[in-house]
């Protein structure tokens, strides 16, 4: 196992004209970790995110992937490294099919040229041969073999959030970063895709790190959690401790509880 961390954000802040959209916040993710970044609408979770994958170049601080600063790196470099994202908005091209979505998230690790390419020999080849296996296992892991050759638009709501999931874990990602991926779900899609989430940690060894809002998922698969209130750091633990902290009471409910 890597002595570093997979992730390190350090003294990170945004600003956006006069709003400071973080301010200061510092944590860091183990190898092998699922790790969890909760907090009210509005306290700076995927600004976080936006900043990790490229989207956004931080005011202020580091960001560090296995020890290598990835600061304010465009998303496709960060991407090639292995960090990869799933959107709060579902991001899926609607009018190709489930497979063509998976094998997108292939690009990464496609390096014949024009010229093979478009005569689809030698390398080529090979990289379309490896990209397709790699897409059926991950059809197979998401149970979703059934969909593969139906166009994405025409899937239900659940199955859509799982083929986004899926052609992230496509790039074969040293880091997935899982934006709300329980939003807008059922209890039983909740109840799926949370046991993913744990597959993909478990039996992939992939470092996860999830934005959600429901408080149950949450609890029940994080193994340290940081709470951010208005752009801050507030708290920092094991689900447990989270749960009891008074200062995160405080910011969900409004007041401690007596």
């Amino acid at each position: 196992m890597n002595s570093l961390p997979t992730l390190q954000v350090l003294n990170l802040s945004m600003r956006f004209g006069g709003i400071q959209a973080i301010r200061e916040v510092s944590f860091q993710v183990e190898e092998g970790e699922l790790f969890a970044l909760i907090g009210p609408n509005g306290a700076g979770k995927s600004t976080i995110f936006n900043c990790v994958n490229g989207l956004y170049k931080p005011t202020q601080g580091m960001i560090l992937f296995q020890g290598e600063d990835i600061t304010g790196l465009k998303s496709f470099r960060i991407a090639h490294k292995g960090i990869a994202r799933t959107f709060q908005n579902i991001a899926l091209f609607h009018h190709m099919t489930v497979l063509d979505n998976l094998l997108l998230g292939r690009n990464p690790y496609l390096h014949a040229g024009v010229l093979g390419g478009g005569f689809f020999f030698g390398k080529a080849l090979r990289e379309e041969i490896e990209s397709r296996k790699d897409v059926e296992e991950i059809i197979d892991f998401l149970e979703i073999e059934g969909f593969r050759k139906k166009i994405v638009g025409s899937l239900p709501f659940g199955i859509q959030r799982r083929i986004e999931l899926g052609r992230a874990l496509a790039m074969k990602p040293k880091l997935l970063l899982l934006d709300e991926p329980v939003s807008g779900m059922n209890a039983e899609e909740r109840e799926d895709m949370a046991r993913f989430i744990l597959d993909i940690k478990e039996e992939l060894g992939t470092t996860v790190v999830l934005i959600d809002h429901d408080m149950g998922v949450v609890m029940d698969i994080a193994d340290r959690i940081v709470v951010l209130n208005f752009g801050t750091k507030i708290a920092e633990g094991a689900p447990k401790q989270i749960a009891a902290d008074p200062g995160v009471i405080q910011a969900y409910l409004g007041e401690e509880r007596q």
